[in-house]
């Protein structure tokens, strides 16, 4: 109730001050007074603009002195950096032409340094090429026996053996206490009685003591024993035909030489490598010019005992083809200018050697090794790896291959650790008893120590790759690899040797005739030798009197 009150109050309030203004309004007061405080204001503010105005003119007239003063400056500031940028354009430009210069120069000098770069490039090649043919023509140099395949006798210039004996105060020959080595007493074809001197028997200081002193003078005596065979003719007087009785065999022509001749000539000439014209003249001078035997004869003679030896060549065929083991290689010679082949088959008692005009498939067929089922030992002809049972290559030529590496790889352990280690494989093995057996442990110790030392030598070939001039020592680590049962069925089997020595041996033999023939003549001649000299290396392995047997089988 007093809110409402309030509120009209205050309503009455406001309608009387509105109802003022209205009259005032009304009455005209009002826009006087409005009017003429209006014009009061109008007058301030016309006052306040002419001050402003003056100002502004003042301002004006200040910013324009600025700006013509700027302006100066500016176009000072302007011209001097017109004048700094031309210097700078100027310095500019020098150094423009001075790096372009450069940059000529640069590319000057880089096309020199790369010129420079690719003529050192070449030369560091050509040193390396020259390095790779260095050592490649070292390696050949260096190759001698004791580090390749080549013989012995095409390195006259041996280098001396060292004598490993330890020196002693004794003197050289017999000792004191040890009993005499004598020469061999012979059954006398004459005595000679030397009577003793006078001054012994008459003198009383002497007397004999019974014993006779004997000392014999032994020499030979070569004759000629001719046989003379004869007997009567008979003319059958109907047909004029003319007989007589048979005479021995082999008796055919008028003069015939008997098998102790032939023998002896054929051993001369095939063993012994002298030549036709040699033997011939050392027949006639041992019978005082009694026997001039013809070179036609001499030089038949390897047929004729070919010939004669047919049966003993087809059993020591099929002896070869019994062997448990078989030694086999080839070697080469010269007929009428061209290259042929020899191969050589041998057991320890057993020899064959065989004429072929070329190596491979094509020179083992028709030979034992074509049927042979059981172990070849060979120098790591790869065709033989097709025949045969097991393979034993030669350590022989293994350890001198690793030796010839380790002269040509010094900076490599892998080639004197793997030829330490089959010496000292070879050396066990060889050491054995007949009755004795391989040890399985140390076999297989052996083994491991071999596969270590191939992986060895793996890494070192994969840290430093082999050179393009020397690739011998790289190819025998993959052959080692490829090839290791190859190269140890040696410490599994008693009965296989070590190395293909009896091959090298047998061939040895056969070259020094080759080097005496020079070059044959046709195949059959190549042949019929072969033959010979594979029954005449039989016949060595039997203990009987070579001369007697050779002699028999002429007769």
């Amino acid at each position: 109730m007093n809110n409402n009150f309030e509120y009209i109050t205050n309503l009455q309030y406001k309608v009387k001050s509105l109802t003022d203004q209205v009259k005032s309004f009304e009455s005209g007061e009002k826009y006087a007074t409005m009017y003429s405080k209006c014009k009061n204001q109008l007058s301030a503010k016309d006052r306040e603009i002419t001050k402003l105005k003056s100002e502004l003119a003042q301002a004006h007239s200040q910013i324009v002195t600025a700006r013509k003063n700027w302006m100066q400056v500016l176009e000072d500031v302007g011209n001097e950096h017109v004048k700094q940028l031309q210097k700078k354009d100027n310095e500019i430009d020098k150094l423009e032409k001075r790096v372009f210069k450069t940059e000529g120069m640069l590319d000057l000098a880089k096309d020199n340094l790369r010129e420079r770069n690719i003529e050192l490039y070449k030369v560091l090649t050509e040193l390396e090429e020259e390095k790779g043919r260095n050592q490649k023509l070292k390696a050949q140099i260096n190759r001698d026996y004791e580090n390749s395949s080549i013989p012995s006798s095409l390195k006259p210039n041996h280098k001396k053996i060292n004598n490993n004996r330890e020196k002693t105060d004794k003197k050289p020959g017999g000792q004191t206490g040890h009993k005499g080595h004598k020469r061999k007493s012979h059954t006398p074809t004459n005595q000679i009685h030397i009577p003793a001197p006078e001054k012994y028997i008459n003198s009383p200081d002497f007397i004999p003591t019974g014993r006779m002193i004997v000392k014999q003078v032994v020499n030979l005596k070569i004759s000629v024993i001719v046989d003379e065979y004869d007997t009567p003719e008979f003319r059958n007087i109907h047909t004029g035909q003319r007989v007589h009785a048979d005479f021995p065999s082999g008796v055919i022509n008028d003069v015939n030489y008997g098998g102790s001749i032939k023998s002896f000539a054929f051993l001369l000439n095939n063993r012994c490598c002298v030549s036709i014209d040699k033997v011939r003249e050392f027949i006639s001078e041992l019978t005082n010019g009694q026997l001039q035997i013809s070179k036609g004869m001499i030089n038949g003679l390897s047929k004729e005992f070919s010939k004669k030896t047919i049966a003993e060549q087809k059993e020591a065929f099929s002896d070869l083809l019994l062997s448990p083991v078989l030694n086999t290689d080839f070697t080469g010679c010269r007929l009428n200018g061209t290259n042929v082949q020899v191969a050589v088959c041998a057991s320890p008692d057993t020899v064959m050697y065989l004429a072929r005009e070329n190596k491979g498939h094509k020179g083992v067929k028709g030979t034992p090794i074509e049927y042979y089922q059981g172990v070849l030992v060979h120098d790591h002809d790869k065709t033989f790896y097709n025949y045969g049972s097991e393979h034993q290559e030669c350590l022989a030529h293994v350890l001198r291959y690793l030796k010839d590496g380790i002269e040509n790889e010094p900076n490599l352990t892998w080639n004197k650790q793997m030829r330490e280690l089959l010496q000292e494989m070879i050396h066990y093995r060889n050491s054995l008893d007949l009755d004795d057996d391989l040890e399985p442990d140390i076999v297989a110790e052996y083994e491991a120590r071999y596969l270590n030392i191939l992986d060895t030598a793996k890494d070192e070939y994969e840290y430093e790759p082999p050179s393009n001039y020397y690739i011998d020592g790289y190819n025998l680590y993959m052959r080692l690899y490829k090839y290791k049962e190859s190269h140890l069925l040696f410490l599994h089997n008693k009965n296989v040797p070590s190395n293909n020595n009896l091959s090298e041996r047998l061939l040895r033999v056969l070259k020094r005739k080759m080097k005496q023939v020079m070059t044959f003549r046709s195949f059959d001649s190549l042949h019929y030798l072969c033959n010979s000299m594979g029954m005449i290396a039989s016949l060595c392995t039997q203990e009987k009197n070579l001369y007697s047997s050779i002699s028999s089988i002429f007769d």
